[in-house]
């Protein structure tokens, strides 16, 4: 977690793929993490609990849960480096139910070689989900690397390939 601001406030919303924290202040959506998985996080004891802070959000991770929402519009801020901020905004540009490699990501932000620096600004993606990480594969199409755990990226790809829902 990476804003210590005394404005922040965050919730946790139970989701079909384990409990998420959502924090931002009054602007915007600044994370949103796994409470289970790879990267566990905890909310700073500085931040105010309010989940009304966050009904738009919730609101749209619901219907996203239930196969009803393609695109996220609500605002986000996931701060970052530069070139963080070229990836992330090229995740955003990757297509609902489609996945490419780190490769390709990397040729999309225009740098080809920085296949690792890819992988390594996707794994420090703050608004998981949202800024959809997950559409994210190996080369070779297999599923590596995520911080709600493999079997939770499965189930959004699987969610967003039309092969189940979540809710």
């Amino acid at each position: 977690m990476k804003h210590q601001g005394d404005a922040m406030k965050y919730t946790v919303l139970d989701s079909p793929v384990g409990p998420l924290m959502l924090a931002g202040d009054d602007a915007v959506l600044r994370e949103l993490w796994f409470l289970q998985g790879r990267q566990r996080v905890a909310p700073n004891p500085a931040w105010t609990e309010s989940a009304r802070a966050f009904a738009e959000v919730t609101r749209e991770l619901k219907a996203y849960f239930a196969g009803r929402l393609k695109t996220f519009s609500i605002a986000v801020d996931a701060g970052g480096t530069p070139f963080q901020g070229r990836v992330w905004q090229a995740l955003r540009e990757i297509p609902y139910g489609a996945t490419i490699s780190y490769g390709e990501l990397a040729t999309r932000i225009g740098d080809p070689k920085a296949v690792r620096a890819v992988g390594l600004a996707n794994g420090a993606n703050p608004i998981s989900i949202i800024i959809p990480c997950h559409r994210v594969i190996g080369a070779n199409g297999t599923l590596v690397g995520y911080g709600g755990g493999l079997p939770t990226k499965r189930a959004l790809l699987d969610l967003e390939q039309g092969q189940r829902t979540l809710l």
